[in-house]
């Protein structure tokens, strides 16, 4: 039997004006438990975790929580309220019961989380700030502890404190986190919150995506399913409804249901397409640093001033076509590193030469090129009007805004009131529009949901440029670089071959981080091959079908494609833009299901052709 849960919520709904974040939500936090929240931005995962931290109210359902429950709830932005210092802020999270030995504990977190209890919260970086919440969070002693996005603005050895603290927790624990390599280390179950409701998996996150990508697939097969059966009813619904009125009107209701239950499905988030404007100029080489050195001066408690080296005696050649990490811990200098290869600081000393015909763009991590009193429209179109140019070719900026999953009205709303993920894609937007070739990205994963990492992973791979990457995302640097340059413990600055998890191979007496998987790759089928020797009747039949029904819906691509780029569209006809954005994402997702089919019989074909040579 079951134990009773610790915290629950049943049957709970919220709703944001008319619009149900989620519906009828039953989930239960037991002892013992340690799973992970995931789902796309703007799904409902921060507010999810919000209704079982009690803080936000419930427009439906209950919330339950077992009398003497202690609840630890690490924000995404932190709220300090009253505090003054750190030590203020953190010593407030004691249990009552805490005893004398609390402010020893206290002391004891906020040293291995190198944080000074005399400092002023008000003058807390975004990672200073996050780990004064998080030893409030874990002082607190919980036995439930919900973690939205800990490890935001943490670099890899907080990281891997966090997880053998974690490791160690007896509580239950529920997190929503983009980190891969994090979510595998502390999670045993998987909370999927999709379209408005919860899919457990009992199971951890490794499993999570050949799981998801089976549920999406028996979803797939299902609407082409109700795609077929409704093409038949309304061509019965339009050969004489009036005169079946009476004795049919059941068959109406069903045919109803069958299209809402279609256009729920449809509900679901697109994906974000994208693709960066490159341009051919330049050489091979990009850039060279040769004992390049920077120093700076910090003030010292007593007035005086400290000479500190960031960057020490470095020599490194970046070569075009490179696609290059750069790792290590908060405050280290990975972005004045950066800044000096872009020739925006002088080094100290050294020599460091730019290679001709470089076209840069840069992601800065705090976000400042985005204007918060501007609208997106505005910041995408900066001379005004209504298009962009996207790789030579002009498109309503709606539609572009659309590609990085924002809805129409957004266009127009502040960049004030966008999430901290919707103002990273906006940021890629804006940059992705520039031609360049070399694209210098400073921490762009905080806060970008799983999917939206997964594109820009993709994208990476296609752009034909160069690329710096500062991240302490471990797995997304084993999916992206080629190469790592890290800001070792030992205070030296060296450049490696390979990832993230290259590094640690060549270097396995560096403290800066545990060890974390490579992706995995997906086993191959056990399964006995069939021994056929040519394609099945049907398959031949489908195979010769296919290549007309992909030529007719890829006409039917670019129609509706060079309709979405008529700058008129959207002003004239909001409804039909959207109308016809949605028919597009259905057509685009069909004909991926048609090509992948097709190559599915083109293989087998060539290798049933081979067996028989």
């Amino acid at each position: 039997m079951a134990p009773p849960p610790l915290l629950a919520l049943r049957t709970a709904t919220v709703t944001f004006g008319a619009k149900p974040i989620f519906n009828d939500i039953d989930l239960a936090i037991t002892p013992g438990e340690r799973a992970c929240l995931v789902g796309r931005n703007g799904s409902g995962k921060s507010t999810l975790l919000k209704a079982l931290a009690g803080e936000v109210d419930l427009d439906g359902g209950e919330r339950f929580l077992q009398p003497g429950t202690r609840i630890a709830y690490l924000r995404q932005d932190p709220n300090f309220g009253s505090a003054k210092t750190v030590g203020d802020y953190v010593l407030a999270g004691l249990p009552p019961d805490a005893g004398p030995e609390g402010p020893a504990t206290v002391e004891a977190v906020l040293a291995a989380l190198t944080l000074a209890a005399e400092k002023p919260v008000s003058g807390l970086s975004g990672g200073e700030a996050r780990r004064a919440d998080l030893a409030r969070a874990l002082v607190s002693r919980p036995d439930v502890l919900l973690l939205d996005e800990p490890t935001n603005h943490l670099d890899l050895p907080t990281i891997a404190w966090l997880e053998e603290e974690l490791a160690g927790f007896r509580g239950a624990l529920l997190v929503i986190s983009h980190d891969r390599a994090f979510l595998k280390a502390v999670a045993r179950r998987t909370l999927w919150l999709d379209r408005g409701t919860v899919r457990r998996l009992d199971k951890g996150y490794e499993a999570f995506e050949e799981w998801s990508e089976q549920v999406i697939a028996a979803e797939e097969q299902q609407a082409r399913k109700d795609a077929a059966k409704l093409k038949e009813e309304m061509r019965w619904l339009r050969e004489g409804i009036s005169a079946r009125r009476r004795r049919n009107m059941g068959r109406v209701r069903a045919l109803y249901d069958l299209r809402q239950k279609m256009s729920e499905r449809l509900k679901v988030a697109g994906s974000v397409r994208a693709e960066i404007a490159s341009t051919d100029t330049g050489g091979t080489m990009v850039a060279e640093a040769e004992h390049l050195r920077y120093e700076i001066d910090q003030p010292t408690p007593d007035g005086g001033t400290l000479r500190r080296v960031l960057v020490p005696d470095f020599n490194f050649r970046l070569v075009r076509g490179a696609r290059v990490g750069v790792i290590g811990p908060n405050g280290a200098g990975k972005t004045t590193l950066l800044r000096m290869l872009l020739g925006q600081l002088r080094p100290t000393s050294g020599k460091l030469r730019i290679g001709f015909g470089i076209e840069p763009v840069y992601f800065d991590q705090k976000r400042e090129q985005l204007d918060p009193d501007d609208t997106p429209w505005k910041i995408l179109c900066e001379g005004g009007g209504d298009q962009v140019i996207v790789n030579g070719r002009p498109k309503h900026v709606v539609g572009y805004l659309q590609d990085f999953l924002f809805a129409p009205e957004q266009a127009h709303s502040p960049v004030r009131s966008l999430s901290g993920g919707e103002k990273n894609r906006l940021l890629l937007a804006k940059l992705f529009l520039r031609p360049a070739n070399l694209l210098v990205l400073d921490e762009p994963t905080n806060d970008l949901d799983l999917e939206t990492l997964d594109l820009l992973e993709e994208v990476l791979a296609d752009y034909p440029g160069t690329v710096l990457l500062v991240s302490h995302d471990r797995d997304f640097l084993d999916r992206t670089v080629t190469g790592t340059i890290a800001f070792d413990a030992d205070g030296e600055v060296r450049a490696y071959a390979g990832g993230y998890s290259d590094w640690l191979t060549q270097r396995p007496d560096a403290p800066i981080a545990k060890a974390a998987p490579k992706a995995a790759a997906k086993p191959e089928s056990t399964a006995p091959k069939a021994a056929a020797t040519k394609l099945s009747f049907k398959e031949q039949r489908e195979r010769e079908q296919l290549p007309g029904q992909l030529e007719a819906g890829n006409t039917l691509l670019a129609k509706l494609e060079a309709r979405l780029a008529d700058s008129d569209f959207y002003s004239k006809d909001p409804k039909g833009f959207a109308e016809t954005s949605e028919k597009l994402e259905e057509l685009r997702a069909n004909l991926a299901v048609l090509e992948d089919r097709w190559l599915e019989l083109e293989m087998k074909a060539e290798e049933l052709a081979q067996g028989r040579t």
